[in-house]
């Protein structure tokens, strides 16, 4: 089973629910970097809290969080 990720705001991120998600709580979230954004994990059918918002594959996220002029980037040589 593939998984899918889903970006949501910092608004959104107060209503993850952790059973249905991969993620196991606030604690594992990973933030852009002005911590505005954060996503989600999850595998087979969306949760129905997730339904509408953008559905991203791990190439497709990876892609989004390699990208060294977007908001998620961290080099690896700057930790």
């Amino acid at each position: 089973m593939s998984r899918t990720y889903v970006i949501l705001t910092a608004d959104e991120a107060t209503n993850i629910n952790f059973e249905q998600v991969l993620e196991t709580s606030s604690k594992t979230l990973r933030w852009n970097n002005d911590k505005t954004k954060t996503f989600v994990k999850h595998e087979g059918t969306a949760p129905a809290w997730l339904e509408g918002k953008t559905a991203y594959t791990q190439a497709e996220m990876l892609t989004i969080l390699n990208n060294p002029e977007g908001e998620w980037y961290t080099d690896p040589e700057g930790i």
